[in-house]
């Protein structure tokens, strides 16, 4: 039998093309600096002044996301989004969002991430 949802983008998560900035209330993360998992842990950490004690896990990271989320709701636009996390194996990106996708299916508040994959103007 066949996923008819197997390719279908979840709920939480939307992938631009037009170069449209505009998303209310998002944090911001630049692609250049999301290119390694250190990078993207030192962008989020400054983003959303999470704790001193994140480690460089993605458990440490689940967890201080999740503490962030019993506060509120959560979007972040990811600018020039094909250079997040190019620079390590394939399966950190996965893991990404497998991590993302579980706090927005479980966080008692929303969970939005926009990739903005516009090519450079």
């Amino acid at each position: 039998m066949v996923d008819e949802n197997a390719s279908r983008t979840p709920d939480w998560l939307i992938v631009r093309r037009d170069d449209d900035h505009d998303v209310s209330d998002a944090v911001v993360l630049v692609g250049a600096a999301t290119r390694t998992r250190a990078g993207l842990f030192a962008a989020l950490a400054t983003a959303l002044a999470l704790p001193t004690y994140l480690g460089d896990t993605w458990d440490a990271l689940s967890d201080v996301l999740a503490d962030r989320l019993d506060a509120g709701p959560l979007t972040l636009l990811i600018t020039d989004a094909g250079q997040l996390l190019v620079d390590e194996p394939t399966d950190q990106y996965a893991l990404l969002l497998t991590v993302l996708g579980d706090l927005a299916t479980n966080a008692p508040h929303p969970l939005r991430v926009t990739l903005d994959e516009a090519p450079p103007s």
